[in-house]
């Protein structure tokens, strides 16, 4: 009785499983063929575009170097939706903690400039980013669980408020007046800047986002806390009735992931930009969404989904200078999976051969 009780598990698990990479997958297949109609209107061959966005993202070392640098960043933005999802919570707030983690992060190495080492400072930059966008997020999982206010709403709303604060601080109290291009801060010091990874110019924020992803799964997946976090996500009142702080433990969740999309800010502060300025709105946190989704709040599965939406970002020059295609293409293609991703949400549990 318990084997046969163990195999009926083992079975229920194994076909949960197929359906999250078969659905997501058959999303996938929809979005590219609703993009290459929309290519075929706007004049181009699909198939020819479909080649151009795989030669740009995966056809040539240099190629695959332009994707992962891209990648990083959206490895560090999804735990901002994804590990609060885990408690029910929809979160879209990333590029609001991205920003406010790149703005904690250049406030901080401008401040210590050479007065320490260069490793000292690169860490109270991650450490003041990732505290910044952690704070953030947590305000919004606050307002959700002392106010009822909803967190979707809120921390969509503090997007903005991020991005004001980034452009009035610019523009006004960290404005650099030497440099006349367009507001910007100061640069960074040269050794504060971080480094690339050897033979490539990949920079090492992509190593911070493979384990910070990693230690996610092991969190949420091998861990107490990641086990109450899993039962009030899936019914509050009993994770209530049993004792959990679900209090804490929204806190908690929202402050790491928030935590992740802040270390992304300094990232591409310390290893892309060196300066901020308006170029630090790079919409990586709404795409960091869309990856999340894509992925199912899956910590493991996001590194790959990271990478595969990475290529499609790095291939929006090709498909300009081949297609005579806007640039912001590969935005209507990222806009049309996300519809077909979370269409594909409300199919789970409603196919047989997935019972």
């Amino acid at each position: 009785m318990v084997s046969r009780l163990t195999q009926g598990l083992q079975g229920e698990n194994w076909r949960k499983s197929l359906e999250a990479i078969a659905l997501p997958g058959a999303a996938l297949l929809v979005a590219l063929m609703i993009f290459g109609i929309f290519c075929a209107f706007a004049g181009a061959n699909p198939f020819g575009v479909y080649g151009s966005i795989y030669r740009a993202a995966f056809g040539s070392w240099s190629a695959w170097q332009n994707t992962l640098i891209r990648a990083a960043p959206l490895m560090l933005t999804a735990l901002c939706t994804a590990l609060p999802a885990r408690l029910g919570l929809v979160i879209i707030g990333n590029e609001g903690a991205l920003v406010m983690g790149g703005i904690a992060a250049i406030a901080t190495g401008l401040s210590l400039g050479t007065a320490l080492p260069s490793l000292l400072v690169q860490m109270a930059m991650a450490l003041a980013g990732m505290a910044a966008g952690g704070l953030w997020i947590m305000l919004a999982g606050a307002l959700r669980h002392y106010r009822g206010v909803n967190e979707t709403i809120s921390s969509l709303l503090l997007n903005y408020i991020a991005i004001a604060l980034l452009n009035h601080l610019v523009d006004g109290p960290m404005r650099d007046r030497e440099f006349v291009t367009k507001p910007s801060s100061a640069e960074l010091d040269p050794t504060n800047l971080l480094g690339t990874l050897p033979g490539s110019r990949i920079h090492v924020g992509l190593i911070f986002g493979i384990i910070i992803c990693v230690i996610a799964y092991i969190l949420i997946q091998r861990t107490t806390f990641g086990f109450a976090a899993r039962t009030a996500g899936g019914n509050i009142r009993a994770a209530r009735i049993a004792g959990l702080p679900v209090g804490q433990l929204t806190l908690a969740t929202c402050f790491l992931g928030g935590s992740a999309a802040g270390l992304a800010g300094m990232v591409e502060v310390a290893a892309v930009q060196k300066r901020i300025n308006e170029s630090l709105v790079s919409n990586y946190g709404y795409a960091g969404i869309l990856v999340a989704f894509v992925s199912r709040h899956n910590s493991l599965a996001t590194i790959l989904v990271s990478v595969l939406l990475g290529g499609i970002l790095a291939s929006g020059g090709i498909l300009q200078r081949s297609h005579d295609l806007p640039d912001a293409t590969v935005l209507v293609f990222q806009g049309i999976v996300f519809l077909c991703v979370l269409f594909s949400d409300s199919l789970y549990g409603r196919f047989s051969w997935f019972r």
